[in-house]
């Protein structure tokens, strides 16, 4: 069995990049181009470049605190325990960086994070290395293949429309906190800011019984 994860809004309880844009008094900007991006009015590729083009020169280790300092979701850690206690793989494609996905990986023990990058030139950001498009289920593939996972054994948890081609790989969408778009196209919602409730929804899909209190 495998879960896949986004991870702004999802995993972490934050959007980063609109964090980041406060300290240039940008954040208006940035937030504005955000959720565009996120309810699917533009291109994201563009969307993102554009957001970091704005916040080139920033240095390196406001970046890294930033990053650092990103809230984990309610309930991440502890779903991502009893899931990894059970035998599954945790998979996270984000569109956001590695600098971010570091921390995350390691506290939530995930088995493979797909992410972008971003470039620094002198300590200062300089640009953005794109490696997770807006077709997010292209990384995940890249795995499910390697790790031999069928579609219906496999469960995705996300919020945008940068998301939504990643439940052509599920057997069960679930759209957390979502955007309209996503609600749509998913197999069930879930409103409530808790990541353990997803545990009862796989629970009752798949017939199982994973605990749902660590």
């Amino acid at each position: 069995m495998l879960i896949i994860f986004d991870v702004e809004g999802v995993l972490l309880d934050e959007e980063y990049l609109p964090i980041l844009a406060e300290k240039l008094n940008k954040e208006d900007e940035i937030w504005e181009i955000t959720k565009q991006g996120i309810q699917g009015k533009i291109n994201w590729e563009e969307g993102l470049r554009t957001r970091v083009a704005a916040l080139k020169g920033l240095d390196e280790k406001v970046c890294q605190e930033v990053a650092d300092d990103l809230p984990i979701m309610t309930g991440a850690k502890e779903a991502c325990k009893i899931l990894k206690s059970a035998g599954w793989k945790i998979m996270a494609v984000s569109g956001g960086f590695t600098l971010m996905m570091d921390r995350l990986q390691k506290e939530l023990g995930l088995d493979y994070v797909f992410c972008n990058d971003l470039i620094f030139k002198d300590g200062k950001l300089d640009g953005v290395t794109i490696n997770v498009d807006s077709d997010k289920s292209k990384s995940a593939k890249i795995k499910i293949e390697e790790w031999g996972e069928k579609k219906e054994n496999i469960v995705c948890v996300v919020d945008g429309a940068n998301d939504i081609k990643l439940f052509d790989v599920c057997g069960l969408g679930i759209a957390y906190r979502a955007q309209d778009l996503v609600k749509d196209l998913a197999t069930t919602t879930l409103e409530e800011k808790d990541l353990t409730k997803i545990l009862d929804i796989i629970n009752k899909h798949y017939k199982l019984e994973l605990q749902t209190i660590v």
